[in-house]
């Protein structure tokens, strides 16, 4: 071996070995229980950066986003939204809510310290809202265990994954571009079971949110049963959407039939929780506007 070869073998392991023990460090600092849960995390930011990262973040969509004109849309969300926050009793969050004008989108999201979103085109699905507070609780529970922030850390693990996958390619004569692009795409490491994990666990910490703010938490089952786009007994079998090939290993949501049948294994530790309002009651959504 000759003894360039041999210095840049030997300052390749060097880099990945330091990177590694640098990793190390990260998770004897890092590892905490998430609430409810217990279940493990890794997390290298601070909470207080970490809000501050998701108002910058708010402000720059709402700054960009067309926000809906409907005024009874609007506080439907904002009243949703605060029952939910209230129930979530976390005050160092400053909570906020914005509905986005867009029908073609059918989904809501959470930024971390408390911002809510939701898209218009979500509304034809949750029908109620007890509909709109299962997402709504379900997106609340994202910021509340932090799934931002934890997997803003795994991104660190996972580059130190793939720089010992360049150090390995370099010895064994493997082009690095190719090890990393194999690990990207097959999910190789912690991103996707973890992404799996997370989305069970707002649904779970969603159900107990939901009936604490109000709301009947056995309604999460037919709002997912719409969005699934298929009656229960036929998910999965002779009634499918457009993405209900996807394998449930390859992708960072559970599949609609693992998701229900885990809601409905929760529902009776939620009801522990669940008070009706006695103001407030439910009352169907505005019917969205047919597009042409």
């Amino acid at each position: 071996m000759s003894h360039y070869l041999y210095f840049h073998y030997a300052a390749t392991w060097r880099i990945a070995a330091s990177v590694c023990l640098t990793g190390l460090c990260l998770l004897t600092v890092s590892c905490q229980k998430a609430p409810g849960t217990a279940r493990d995390q890794l997390i290298y930011i601070s909470e207080e950066k970490e809000i501050a990262l998701g108002l910058s973040a708010f402000r720059e969509v709402l700054k960009n986003a067309p926000l809906s004109k409907n005024p009874e849309v609007t506080l439907m969300v904002n009243r949703i939204g605060q029952r939910i926050a209230k129930a979530a009793n976390k005050p160092e969050y400053v909570w906020e809510f914005a509905v986005i004008e867009d029908e073609e989108q059918v989904n809501a999201f959470a930024l971390p310290g408390g911002k809510v979103a939701v898209f218009t085109g979500l509304l034809k699905y949750t029908k109620t809202e007890a509909g709109l507070a299962t997402v709504m609780a379900h997106e609340v529970a994202h910021a509340l265990q932090r799934h931002g922030a934890e997997r803003y850390s795994r991104g660190i693990l996972e580059q130190i994954g793939q720089l010992g996958a360049l150090a390995g390619a370099a010895v064994g004569g493997i082009d690095p571009g190719l090890a990393i692009g194999a690990m990207s795409a097959y999910g190789v490491g912690v991103a996707l079971p973890n992404s799996r994990e997370q989305e069970t666990e707002a649904d779970f910490i969603g159900l107990q949110l939901m009936a604490k703010a109000g709301y009947d938490p056995k309604e999460a089952v037919p709002f997912w049963e719409r969005m699934s786009g298929c009656p229960r007994k036929m998910i999965g079998k002779f009634c499918f959407r457009s993405q209900s090939a996807i394998p449930e290993f390859l992708s960072t949501h559970p599949s609609d039939v693992t998701r229900i049948n885990q809601i409905e294994a929760w529902i009776p530790q939620a009801m522990q929780y669940y008070r009706p309002a006695l103001t407030d009651p439910i009352k169907p959504q505005p019917s969205p506007p047919v597009l042409q």
